[in-house]
């Protein structure tokens, strides 16, 4: 209720609501000091409009003591206006409040005996509870529902002994009855009450109520239980039920922590083992996600790895693939050689790989390098993977294999080197581009440079090598690397485009004007103007032309800047459909500067009539 306004608000009028949102948002507010206490009474106390007291009560909340209750008190009666008073009466600590709010449950009905009630249960007003009590038969079913959450919110044992009493009468709102009765059970535990929760949530078990309720205090019974509530725990996650089964789930990922964590994890360890068994493999992968999110912090027992290890080899497939995932996150070190003996099994690879590159700690990098070393050509292409996924820095590691006879294994290793390779080795992959062995291994090695390109730190020095490496290259290889320069971007990569657009070697010329018209920084502006004119064929020239133009659509510009490319760009193009298309770029960006270009362009050959309306729609933007 706090945070939001009341439906009993709208009462007010349209100008109470916008006079508490613009108080409550306007961004000077968090710095502006609340008034007196006695100011804000004095408020109540006036014929001022209910907008301002709700406003006043609204900052009661805040500075009230017992000196606001009698105002506040008074106004519990207002149905416009409850709401707001019971705000501060909920925050103001002490008892004169809660007597206020007794005093007030005693003469109200409806509605407003709901507020009052939910305020007391707020406050936890123990003593409320006989009162509470005799609302449980009141013949006002909201009344009766308030005061049963009430109570539950009290949470004390006397509270939940007047809940129970009364679930056992059965009869109507009985499942209202029981939800109290479990947050009781709930508070009680959270106070160290652990035996009258337990025997709450039981009342709640053998009462005739919904599976939702049923659950729910199952669930509180366990945990009230504690220890011993493990056999109750394996009992639900059996359950028929799906409702039951899940609230098993959820339950197991809560009981117990400490020392006494390892019992309930050798119970679930045993019962994955049976519903495995069992052909109820759907429910052990759940069982099996649930131990790994009751030891994912780390620190897993080596007894628990190992088990888990042992379901991942062997048994159902969902078993094996929870218990896959599963060691990729509770796992350490002495689980690489188990995953890479897995990552074979084709059943499985994919997860066993998974895994691999998930385990947590340096320690594991160390192991998977060190594994390697000794490994052969079926187990280097999975290492490998796990290397670059991992972005394990073992360039030296990984040399060698880009030099192997065998070509899955050179190819999982420049994959890997894309990942992991730095700017002093960039050129092992630069030499497996310019000279591949096959085209399988072209495509994979030019992949494996963009990736490694596109994370470097340092994007001039990057494109400075690329720039060296295209220089001396041959063929289609030339624009191969140039492709990835366009990836690199920066200053360096532009001017080594800008050279390779002005080279004369046609596909070279090619490839460099592709990479401009689709530049994603403005810089590439000046170049693409100055191709379109320069002696490279027209082909190129409007490529140029009609990149600097989208530009001058696309790009976040100055107004000044985005109109003087406009006037270029009309300049320059040499096809009317290109200057018609920057003559739609003006209305899009009014302002007087375009206007001019709009003005001037009337003049052009063939534009005087787009122009003109570009000019009208221009002038229809612009302030008058």
């Amino acid at each position: 209720m706090n945070g939001a306004l009341p439906m009993h608000l709208k009462a007010c009028g349209a100008a109470a609501v916008l006079a508490l949102a613009v108080w409550a948002c306007h961004p000077a507010r968090a710095a502006e000091p609340l008034p007196a206490e006695a100011e804000l009474i004095a408020v109540l106390r006036s014929d001022a409009s209910e907008a301002d007291k709700a406003l006043a009560c609204k900052k009661l909340a805040i500075k009230g003591s017992a000196a606001a209750v009698g105002e506040l008190a008074t106004l519990l009666a207002n149905e416009r206006l409850a709401s707001w008073a019971r705000i501060p009466l909920e925050a103001i600590p002490g008892p004169e409040a809660e007597a206020a709010l007794r005093t007030a449950a005693g003469s109200l009905s409806g509605r407003l005996l709901v507020g009052v009630i939910n305020s007391l249960g707020v406050r936890r007003d123990a003593a409320a509870t006989g009162l509470l009590e005799a609302r449980l038969a009141d013949a006002d079913a909201d009344v009766a529902a308030a005061a049963a959450a009430a109570l539950g919110k009290i949470g004390t044992p006397a509270a939940g002994a007047i809940l129970a009493q009364r679930l056992a009468l059965g009869g109507a709102q009985l499942d209202d009855i029981a939800q109290a009765t479990i947050v009781c059970a709930e508070r009680l535990l959270a106070a160290g009450e652990a035996a009258e929760a337990a025997r709450l949530a039981d009342a709640v078990r053998m009462a005739k109520v919904s599976e939702q309720r049923q659950a729910e205090a199952t669930r509180g019974l366990i945990l009230a239980r504690g220890q011993e509530g493990i056999p109750l725990l394996l009992e639900t996650l059996r359950s028929p039920s799906r409702r039951l089964a899940n609230i098993g789930l959820f339950t197991a990922r809560e009981l117990l922590d400490g020392p006494a964590a390892g019992d309930v994890d050798v119970a679930l360890v045993e019962e994955i083992t049976r519903l495995a068994g069992g052909g109820n493999a759907a429910q052990a992968a759940l069982v099996v996600k649930v131990v790994a999110d009751r030891n994912a912090d780390g620190g897993a027992p080596a007894g628990l790895q190992a088990a888990v290890l042992r379901w991942a080899a062997s048994g159902p497939q969902a078993v094996r693939l929870a218990a896959l995932d599963a060691i990729g996150r509770i796992g350490d070190a002495s689980a690489v050689d188990p995953l890479v003996a897995l990552a074979s099994d084709a059943a499985v690879a994919d997860a066993a790989r998974l895994a691999l590159v998930a385990l947590p700690g340096e320690s594991v990098n160390r192991v998977v390098i060190g594994r390697l070393s000794g490994a052969d050509a079926t187990l280097q292409p999975i290492l490998a993977q796990v290397i670059g996924a991992r972005r394990i820095p073992a360039v030296a590691q990984l040399q060698p294999l880009v030099a192997s006879a065998d070509p899955v294994v050179r190819g999982a290793a420049l994959e890997a080197l894309g990942n992991v390779v730095d700017l002093a080795n960039l050129g092992l992959l630069v030499d497996a581009v310019v000279k591949p062995r096959d085209a399988a291994e072209a495509e994979t090695a030019q992949k494996a440079l963009r990736t490694a390109c596109v994370r470097m730190p340092d994007r001039d020095a990057c494109a400075e090598k690329l720039a060296a490496a295209v220089a001396t290259a041959a063929g289609d290889t030339k624009a191969k690397l140039l492709d990835v320069v366009g990836e690199v971007g920066g200053a360096k990569a532009l001017a080594t485009v800008k050279t390779a657009a002005l080279s004369g070697d046609e596909p070279l010329a090619d490839a460099a004007t592709r990479l401009l018209g689709k530049w994603m920084t403005a810089d590439a502006a000046p170049v693409l103007l100055e191709l379109a004119a320069a002696p490279i064929g027209e082909k190129f020239q409007t490529r140029a032309i009609r990149g600097y133009i989208r530009i001058a659509r696309q790009f976040a510009l100055a107004d000044a800047e985005r109109a003087e490319m406009c006037q270029r760009a009309l300049a320059a193009a040499k096809d009317v459909a290109d200057r018609k298309s920057v003559l739609e770029i003006l209305p899009r960006y009014p302002s007087p500067a375009m206007l001019a270009v709009a003005d001037q362009a009337t003049k052009l050959p063939g534009l005087e009539a787009e122009a003109k309306a570009a000019a009208a729609a221009i002038r229809a933007k612009l302030p008058k």
